[in-house]
């Protein structure tokens, strides 16, 4: 017995017609009377007697009418009880600076939606620096780039991102085609982050495989000051495509990195359910689902999600 097989017969006995009762709810009648017959064959008794003009409760249909009434009551109330009792409470999110452009605001969006009273403290630092606060307590939930999840975390795969090799329109040696190989970036100067952004790590990784790739020509930790850097035309660089959520205006272009594997991966680490409080396991859903609706809209640019629904 569902719900709204309940709703559905309350309004046709307060209607008095099955026409009626689907206009009033909003469904064609053909199905508001499938709902009623499989109430009535699971109940195995006669609720409605159809006549000419119109519907009418049998004895058994004013019995059940009376109790489906109070159970509708009871669940309208319970409604509106888990609503009054709004959530509170405070928790800290950790984000990369590039994560934070694509996925910031929008999760402080679905928090005020949401959950009102809860006061979200977003950080913006290195992934490196995420992970030791998360270690360290400071936060209550980070994403990060790595697998070396600390043992108490809870870690939950969040999306891969495609790397792209972005620059200034005109840049001397910039690729023609919108794909490329890493080989095919040798001798391109890179404005990069330090060894201590995860994506250097990756970078370096790949790069230790190839006899000649691009060249490291200015390190800057720095998302907004690097990015700046790029669209002078200073260097070129490696990113996520969220690198250029923040650049419009900019005349930049870039080209998708082709290698096989060479992806960055995204984990949304907290600590143990155990540890979380009930906000931050609510904002750790809220979270999850603000990335999913972010990569299905295309906005989060090529990211594909890891996580299931």
């Amino acid at each position: 017995m569902e719900i709204r097989q309940l709703r559905y017969f309350v309004c046709v006995i307060e209607q008095g017609s099955m026409g009626k009762a689907a206009r009033e709810l909003g469904v064609v009648t053909s199905a508001l009377s499938q709902q009623i017959s499989r109430l009535e064959s699971e109940l195995s008794t006669r609720l409605l007697l159809r006549t000419a003009a119109g519907v009418a409760p049998t004895d058994a249909g004013i019995a059940f009418f009376r109790q489906a009434q109070l159970a509708l009551r009871n669940i309208d109330e319970a409604a509106r009880a888990a609503q009054q009792a709004r959530l509170s409470g405070h928790v800290s999110v950790g984000l990369a600076p590039t994560t934070a452009a694509v996925l910031g605001l929008p999760l402080i969006l679905a928090m005020r939606e949401r959950y009102p009273d809860v006061r979200l403290h977003l950080v913006e630092s290195l992934s490196g620096h995420l992970a030791a606060m998360l270690n360290a307590r400071q936060l209550d939930l980070a994403i990060l780039f790595n697998d070396e999840a600390g043992r108490k975390w809870s870690v939950m795969p969040l999306l891969e991102e495609n790397l792209y090799v972005i620059a200034a329109r005109g840049f001397k040696d910039f690729p023609r085609r919108k794909t490329v190989r890493l080989a095919g970036l040798a001798g391109l100067p890179l404005a990069m982050p330090t060894h201590m952004h995860g994506l250097r790590g990756v970078l370096a990784s790949a790069m230790r495989r190839q006899a000649r790739g691009p060249e490291v020509a200015m390190e800057i930790d720095s998302l907004a000051m690097l990015m700046d850097a790029v669209a002078a035309g200073l260097a070129a660089t490696i990113q996520p495509g969220a690198a250029i959520t923040r650049m419009a205006g900019r005349d930049l272009v870039m080209a998708r990195i082709s290698d096989p594997g060479l992806v960055r991966r995204n984990l949304l680490a907290s600590l143990s359910d155990d540890e979380l409080s009930p906000a931050g396991l609510a904002v750790r859903v809220a979270l999850r689902d603000v990335v999913r609706g972010l990569v299905e809209s295309g906005q989060w640019i090529g990211a594909r999600s890891l996580h299931e629904s």
